[in-house]
């Protein structure tokens, strides 16, 4: 992570030792990233983006990526023809994909998949496009992405998916389900993805990038920060429906916030954008090691 966000010369908000590793936190005030005069000066490379989401085709955060790209980039939608919020990594095999042209009046035409987000990066990697992106860009997703909560989203599993591929990768979410405007975040992805596609990431390693739903003056700067593994609290809220049938819907309460803003939720909760470096290769490496030696195989028989 060291090479992101580096070439923007803004401020650094600290660093961090985690477990023994010394971690550079390249942060900056938001309104400064967005505004600042001297991000002009930044040379801007075309690159061939690829949009997606998990909102379905028609999502006013997949129209704002495109509208602030398509000017400076090559940029080809294939999204979902319908919400598919919650699918994860899911993928479709017993029946057909299909696919076909949509025309967003004003704004750009792109491809629809009846499937899954991670269907949509198969499909245009596979079939679609002519030669394979430079990068992937899912969202803009109204609601967080945060947590263990990754691993239901298919705003994630989209970004997850191009990145096994081998393609660069950022998933994007804003901090509610009432968006008034995209645009700033939009802004804030834009240039994001050029400095990702200039200075690269790890083989195997995507971002998740959550964006407070605040006026920009109100963000408190960017945070690279980890995921919060502990669950929100979970209900199922039980009800009986006019045929005295029990059906049920599944919830959680709101992101804690009284965390250390190392941490991924709680950064977002205290209007930091929060930028995650996401591992595919979910190895456990030390376990690993000592299976080989026999240590844990012998822990388990004594």
């Amino acid at each position: 992570m060291s090479c992101v966000l580096q070439n923007l010369s803004l401020p650094c908000i600290r660093t961090s030792e985690r477990e023994g590793h010394s971690v550079n936190l390249a942060g900056a005030f938001f309104h400064e990233f967005v505004l600042a005069k001297h991000l002009n000066s930044i040379l801007m490379i075309m690159m061939n983006i690829l949009l997606t989401n998990d909102d379905g085709i028609y999502a006013p955060g997949l129209a704002a990526l495109y509208t602030h790209l398509a000017p400076d980039h090559s940029v080809t939608v294939i999204a979902p023809e319908r919400e598919q919020s919650a699918v994860g990594h899911g993928i479709t095999l017993n029946e057909p994909l299909r696919a076909h042209k949509v025309v967003i009046p004003d704004t750009f035409e792109g491809y629809a998949v009846s499937g899954t987000p991670a269907d949509c990066i198969k499909i245009g990697v596979l079939e679609i496009l002519k030669t394979k992106p430079d990068l992937v860009i899912s969202g803009i997703n109204p609601g967080a992405n945060v947590g263990v909560n990754i691993n239901y989203s298919g705003t994630v599993a989209a970004a997850k998916e191009a990145t096994m591929y081998g393609i660069l990768a950022i998933a994007v979410s804003i901090h509610s389900r009432q968006v008034e405007s995209y645009d700033a975040a939009a802004a804030f992805a834009v240039r994001l993805a050029q400095d990702v596609y200039t200075h690269g990431l790890p083989a195997g390693t995507f971002l998740n990038v959550n964006i407070p739903n605040r006026p920009l003056a109100d963000i408190a700067g960017v945070q690279i920060s980890r995921l919060d593994m502990d669950f929100f609290p979970e209900y199922i809220d039980k009800r009986i429906d006019p045929r005295d049938r029990i059906y049920y819907w599944q919830g959680c309460d709101s992101l804690p916030q009284g965390k250390s803003i190392e941490i991924d939720g709680s950064a977002l909760c205290k209007n930091f954008i929060s930028i995650t470096p996401i591992k595919c290769d979910q190895t456990d490496y030390d376990v690993l090691a000592k299976m080989k030696k026999g240590k844990v195989i012998q822990q388990h028989k004594n």
